[in-house]
């Protein structure tokens, strides 16, 4: 998976603006038919699919990332060394 790191802090995204910037990236970088299939939001500890990283506890790899690359993702967006990151198939 091919991953894009943005570092936006000086533009103070919040999570909805992170995600519509990592949709515009995705569907520059693959296309216009883009899926989003899993995120994670280290502000909140929230991510989806919800419950994805409870069998990753203590491991290097967040579930929300594990279950992306296990269902073929091929972009993942990171903004601020991982304060959002979004997957994409």
């Amino acid at each position: 998976m091919k991953t894009l790191r943005v570092d936006a802090a000086a533009l103070g995204l919040d999570f909805d603006a992170a995600l519509k910037l990592a949709a515009a990236i995705a569907a520059q970088q693959l296309g216009d038919d883009t899926m989003l299939l899993s995120w994670y939001d280290r502000e909140r500890g929230l991510e989806s699919p919800a419950g994805v990283s409870e069998c990753h506890e203590g491991c290097a790899t967040k579930g929300s990332w594990d279950y992306a690359l296990n269902r073929g993702a091929r972009l993942a967006v990171e903004f601020e060394a991982g304060r959002f990151t979004f997957c994409f198939l």
